[in-house]
């Protein structure tokens, strides 16, 4: 949107919304001029200042428009640093944000959060993580999307390709449950210090579902699990298969962590195992996807061009389930995954400020 609208009421204010495709089709906190200036506020930045251009359509994420989105998802004022962050982490180049905007693929933004903002945001890592209930998660989440819908111009159908998209890509965000997990918070592992509060965006698909149930063999269980894990996120039917060099999350639960912890492996050793594990010959490739997926004359391919591309996390309930996010892998850098340290000394507390409910 470009300049103020005028509307009677709130009720007619959400349908003209709607009328002119500023919403991701749910209903949407009006974002009046009292309430952005809040959320600008809040910013401790100027309106105007750019944060950079947002492809397909080259539209330019001021502060001003961040705001407006940001109020549109249902956000608190308090949640501003962290949507901030958010949005200048997917404009670095590396994110591919404009192509990852326009291709076929159902790829969206998945936000993962590290650090203490986990806690004066109330963002949930635990059980459910990625499900309905959790108001940082959400509204966090769907700002992002609004904002690449009315700033970057991603309609769906006419510049948003994806030809089924996936429900990621309403709200696709959780923190890491750090105080649950046997292995360093993630950010550290990225080369943060714990006490940064740390943004990770990467374009995946929606998770997959891969079960794992325990024998009580450490070494048994932590190499039924890995392969699992590579089943799931890395098979010939995936473009982690069939284009390579891209990235991919693996979501361990609780319980799934802690085995392959009793069994010694660290992060580090998870992400190697699963890269070690992750090949496949020319002949299975050829099955899967005849003469789409580059060649290289080699009788064997890796689905990841580093151990370090698997992000691996902890999060959700204990149990029998872990998830696994295979990516797009494509764009001029693979669609990159991305991250951005949240500014939280620039937050501005917003007093008195009336929130409708």
């Amino acid at each position: 949107m470009s300049g103020w609208l005028d509307a009677a009421s709130e009720t007619e204010a959400l349908e003209l919304l709607h009328e002119l495709g500023c919403t991701d089709g749910l209903p949407v906190v009006i974002p009046t001029e009292e309430r952005v200036a809040a959320m600008v506020l809040a910013s401790a930045l100027d309106a105007d200042l750019s944060l950079g251009e947002m492809g397909p359509a080259g539209g330019i994420a001021t502060v001003g428009k961040v705001a407006t989105a940001a109020v549109m998802a249902g956000c608190l004022p308090d949640y501003m640093p962290l949507v901030m962050a958010t949005i200048k982490a997917v404009l670095q180049p590396e994110f591919d944000l404009t192509e990852m905007q326009a291709t076929t693929h159902c790829t969206a933004p998945l936000v993962i959060v590290n650090g203490p903002v986990r806690q004066s945001v109330g963002l949930h890592g635990g059980t459910g993580a990625l499900g309905p209930g959790f108001r940082a998660n959400a509204s966090v989440g769907r700002a992002l999307r609004l904002a690449m819908l009315n700033i970057g111009g991603a309609t769906p159908g006419e510049a948003d390709m994806a030809l089924h998209g996936h429900p990621g890509k309403f709200t696709y965000c959780l923190a890491e449950d750090e105080e649950a997990s046997p292995f360093e918070p993630m950010h550290v592992s990225l080369g943060y210090g714990e006490e940064d509060s740390v943004v990770t965006v990467i374009g995946a698909e929606a998770p997959h579902s891969v079960i794992y149930s325990a024998t009580g063999d450490a070494a048994r269980d932590a190499t039924g699990l890995i392969e699992a894990l590579v089943a799931g996120v890395a098979n010939t039917a995936t473009n982690n298969a069939i284009l390579r060099n891209g990235a991919a999350v693996i979501m361990l639960n609780p319980e799934h962590a802690e085995l392959l912890h009793k069994a010694g492996y660290t992060r580090k050793d998870t992400q190697q195992a699963i890269f070690d594990k992750a090949t496949f010959t020319a002949a299975q490739l050829a099955r899967a996807a005849g003469g789409f997926a580059p060649r290289n004359n080699r009788e064997a391919y890796n689905a990841f061009r580093q151990p370090e591309d698997v992000l691996i996390l902890v999060a959700g309930g204990s149990g029998l389930y872990s998830m696994v996010m295979p990516t797009w892998c494509a764009g001029p850098h693979v669609n990159r995954f991305v991250s951005e340290v949240v500014e939280l000394e620039l937050f501005c507390e917003v007093p008195g400020l009336q929130v409708p409910v």
